[in-house]
């Protein structure tokens, strides 16, 4: 037989328990964080630095849509362990994603990126004068 186990100071549970933070942490707070990004600029480029530590090369995807870049990751993992009388199994699931607004100053077809150490860096570069001459369209007045 097992112990019994009772608790001292005990208050009897009521809906608006359920419904408090406090009492499902991990279920009414969000579980998801998004990374630390440093964003600078010089005269050549924007740079960003998203600290991603834990991430593999292979979880990390980069698109550009519509002039928006969106860096995102997603990682699944699954443990399970036989034992004599016992099975355990743990898995975890952790994602992201981040969207930035590419300026119109920027080459979306020169963006690179590298990873090491658990930070993703990613170069935008800016566009030469000469590229950027060539944007200017002239539109006709009907």
């Amino acid at each position: 037989m097992l112990p019994m186990i009772t608790r001292r100071n005990y208050k009897p549970l009521t809906l608006s328990d359920f419904l408090n933070e406090d009492f499902f942490p991990t279920f009414t707070r969000s579980s998801t964080s998004l990374p630390a990004v440093n964003i600078r600029e010089d005269e050549k480029a924007f740079y960003l630095e998203l600290a991603v530590p834990g991430m593999n090369k292979n979880d990390l995807k980069i698109e550009v849509k519509d002039e928006v870049l969106t860096i995102s990751a997603e990682q699944k993992d699954e443990k399970q362990e036989e034992h004599e009388g016992y099975r355990r199994r743990e898995f975890s699931y952790s994602s992201f994603c981040r969207s930035f607004y590419l300026p119109e100053n920027v080459n979306g077809d020169k963006i690179g990126a590298s990873y090491k150490d658990g930070i993703l860096n990613v170069e935008i570069p800016k566009m030469e004068e000469e590229q950027k001459k060539e944007k200017i369209r002239t539109i006709s007045i009907s």
